[in-house]
């Protein structure tokens, strides 16, 4: 009888349970550990009050014909709760609204000389919505997925190579380029967006990441039934389906390292437990942020991850509402997302730019009758209110309290009504964020895709524990940490046969 390797996988988010249905189907004893009770992470949905609320992300994309959720849903033979709407969102700018739709006809006339540089956008993020289907594990580790890289790019050449040089250069050079760095309300249209897609701006997002970015609302973009986290929810029964097992409200405190290997993790059954359990595995994937993997390791952490950590910035927070809101109270035929950006200069996010999501009125589950179940979110540096919990206590509820009526006022000004439909309000802070999805401090997202060839892969500095999540490229949004699910999963399945 042959002895079936055993992968442990720390953390039900997206990446970590695309990895795990992978390695269930090709018949690997699967377990996830989860300290929630339900699935998602930084991409799921809880419920309160009778309100299903997103936790994080709210939208979602790569549901299109090669897009990753498709790719995958085609692997698993999974069909997933998704219905496109369109327009994706609505921009309100200071002097203009615009309706981002796949036609990207109101983009053009609001914003007439940008047509250039919107068709160099889409040839630039087909190339890459076609070689990511065919998978492209960059940066690549070992020689098996440098050659899946070369495979891949000598099926796409020569247009490949013509894209070759936008991959040393940034969003603004393009602008510069085509003169289009002159209208700073362009400029700042974009980048609201990329601080979101991309965690940076047009001068420091690459130019590829920033296409494909960019390319969302063309390729298209999906209501989730039932909330954003019904993604991992079938990817979790799917888990369950092919005989993975996840352990829920079991937190992971320490990965076991014996002689340069992962022997399994340490686990306890809720937050106040004391006792802690071995659970032995011949490989561990950890869906979290490095400084969560660094803890996780204590003094058994390599050197490189050491220095990485040392070397690295911590990246944004952010400020989070969740709103309960009378639906009558809005204005009729209200779109369903919304993106506000109240100044064209000076900083971004802590309230300056927003995105609210509201459930839409078809799913009632979202909601109790006549409601509307709302996320909105705003960048935020974590320093200043882990400072503030940490120095004054009541000094740091009252900052958030004055944030929530901040932002409360200011949507109120371009959905008018909105401030007195709203009935329930819950704020987070980072410090919010840490408690619930236990990311380092409240961090979201990935790391800013300044530079292709800065982007961190899966590999962890030992040998059988690999990363995934949005901090390996590419990165951020639930299409991204599939990709890298799956490279995961392959690569899992590289170095552990059987």
């Amino acid at each position: 009888m042959r002895n079936i390797p055993h992968v442990a996988i720390i953390g039900a988010g997206v990446g970590g349970l695309t990895t795990a249905a992978l390695l269930a189907q090709a018949g690997y004893r699967v377990s996830v550990f989860e300290a929630q009770t339900y699935p998602g992470g930084s991409a799921s949905t809880f419920t309160h009050k009778g309100y299903r609320f997103d936790s994080g992300a709210t939208v979602a994309g790569g549901f299109q014909q090669n897009g990753p959720h498709a790719v995958l849903g085609r692997m698993l033979n999974i069909n997933w709760p998704v219905y496109q709407h369109d327009p994706a969102w609505i921009v309100h700018l200071p002097d203009r609204v615009v309706r981002m739709c796949q036609d990207n006809e109101d983009v053009l006339a609001k914003f007439p000389t940008s047509e250039r540089f919107w068709q160099k956008q889409r040839s630039i993020a087909y190339l890459a919505w076609q070689m990511s289907a065919e998978g492209l594990p960059w940066p690549p580790q070992d020689l098996a997925e440098l050659l899946q890289l070369t495979q891949v790019g000598w099926r796409h050449f020569p247009q490949d190579v013509r894209l070759a040089p936008y991959a040393l250069q940034s969003v603004y050079e393009r602008l510069r380029h085509l003169a289009l760095h002159y209208d700073p309300v362009f400029v700042r249209f974009l980048d609201a967006s990329l601080l979101i897609s991309a965690q940076a701006t047009s001068k420091r997002v690459n130019a590829l990441y920033g296409a494909t970015a960019l390319d969302l609302t063309r390729q298209g973009v999906y209501h989730v039934e039932g909330g954003i986290g019904n993604i991992a929810q079938t990817l979790a029964d799917k888990v369950c389906e092919l005989g993975g097992q996840i352990y829920y409200r079991h937190f992971v405190t320490r990965i076991a390292i014996e002689n340069g290997r992962a022997l399994g993790v340490y686990a306890k059954k809720g937050r106040r437990a004391t006792q802690n359990v071995l659970f032995p595995a011949d490989f561990v994937v950890a869906n979290t942020t490095p400084w969560s993997l660094e803890s996780l390791l204590g003094e058994q952490a390599p050197r490189s991850l050491k220095r990485e950590i040392q070397g690295r910035e911590a990246t944004y927070g952010a400020f989070v509402l969740h709103l309960g809101v009378r639906a009558d109270g809005l204005p009729q035929d209200t779109a369903d997302h919304h993106q506000i950006i109240r100044t064209i200069d000076g900083p971004m996010g802590e309230g300056e730019t927003l995105f609210l999501s509201m459930s839409p009125e078809w799913d009632t589950a979202r909601a109790p009758d006549g409601m509307r179940a709302v996320t909105v979110s705003t960048h935020t540096r974590i320093d200043r209110w882990w400072r503030l919990l940490e120095t004054d206590y009541q000094a740091y509820q009252n900052a958030k309290h004055k944030m929530a009526e901040t932002i409360i006022s200011r949507i109120d000004e371009v959905i008018p009504g909105f401030k007195a439909a709203t009935e329930l309000i819950l704020p987070g802070s980072p410090v919010t964020y840490e408690f619930y999805t236990l990311r380092q401090q409240g961090m979201v997202g990935g790391f800013p895709q300044t530079s292709l060839f800065g982007a961190r892969g899966p590999r962890t500095g030992i040998a059988n524990l690999r990363l995934v999540g949005d901090s390996i490229f590419p990165g951020q949004s639930t299409a991204a940490v599939t990709l890298g699910g799956i490279r995961v999963a392959n690569d899992v399945m590289r170095h552990l046969r059987f």
